[in-house]
């Protein structure tokens, strides 16, 4: 049995479950939460470890928390990076069924 460095955990956050991460995964394409800080060599890294796939590309966004209004008072949700990471021919991650 493997050992896998628990930094690897701080880096993936979760995986992310939308329609258009669903319909990206027929392109073999995932989409994951990750660490604000985290780099593409890291995020790679970290998948081939976690899933035990080759990753073929990495590509990161930061998406922008949105501004609410309560009671006159504002505040906004907190910022997510997003990695989509995409997967050589033949290596598949189903996301829906957990680790």
């Amino acid at each position: 049995m493997k050992t896998i460095d628990p930094r690897f955990y701080d880096v993936i956050v979760a995986p992310v479950v939308t329609e258009k991460a669903t319909m990206a995964s027929e392109h073999n394409k995932v989409v994951f939460k990750v660490a604000s800080k985290a780099t593409k060599p890291q995020i790679k890294e970290a998948v081939e470890k976690l899933f035990d796939v080759k990753v073929k590309s990495v590509n990161t966004l930061v998406r922008k928390g949105k501004t609410k209004t309560f009671r006159g008072s504002f505040g906004s949700q907190s910022d997510v990076k997003r990695a989509v990471v995409t997967l050589e021919e033949g290596h598949r991650i189903d996301v829906t069924t957990g680790l």
